[in-house]
């Protein structure tokens, strides 16, 4: 009982001081760390997705140093739309180039425009062990559209999460695991 109370106390004690082994939340990675090549696969769900059920996707991320600052780049590989076990296949690919913006560990996009002419404005920074990254957009009629994407290292990878968010309601999110292939 005895050996019992102490193992109680002393896991109490190192889930309290935050020293717990493999514990993520205090540290903050550069952007270098984030340096690489990773590919892998998830799901995408959407208002479509009622009636089409999730959406398979396969996804390549490169993010690599670009002068002084950092060049993002990623493939998404859709399977949607048309019949259901015979999916319309899509390719999109997009890049970014951010640099180091007058806020510390903040990147602006360099051709983020202006959001009001329908422009995108994009900017990314690191939180902890996730590399965010936002694009806003401005519409026509005033709406705006909102996507984020987050991509999270860990042991095994990367987990990547994006959403889109149109006036506020989320119009799709996409989550998926990618290993990383190349540095």
């Amino acid at each position: 009982m005895r050996k019992a109370i102490i193992a109680v106390a002393a896991l109490a004690f190192i889930l309290l001081s935050g020293v717990m082994p493999g514990a993520h939340a205090a540290e903050q990675l550069s952007i270098e760390a984030f340096y690489g090549n990773f590919r892998g696969a998830g799901i995408a769900r959407s208002d479509a997705s009622d009636y089409f059920g999730l959406t398979l996707r396969d996804f390549d991320v490169t993010v690599k140093p670009e002068g002084a600052g950092i060049s993002i780049s990623w493939t998404t590989v859709l399977r949607q739309g048309g019949d259901p076990d015979n999916p319309d296949v899509r390719r999109k690919s997009n890049s970014l180039s951010l640099v180091p913006s007058a806020m510390p560990g903040v990147y602006r996009a360099v051709n983020s425009g202006d959001a009001l002419a329908g422009q995108p404005v994009a900017w990314a920074y690191v939180h902890g062990y996730t590399l965010t990254m936002h694009s806003l957009v401005v519409l026509d009629d005033g709406d705006y559209v909102m996507q984020t994407y987050n991509r999270t290292l860990s042991d095994m990878g990367m987990q990547l999460e994006f959403i889109s968010v149109q006036n506020g309601e989320t119009v799709r999110r996409v989550e998926g695991r990618l290993t990383k292939h190349a540095n």
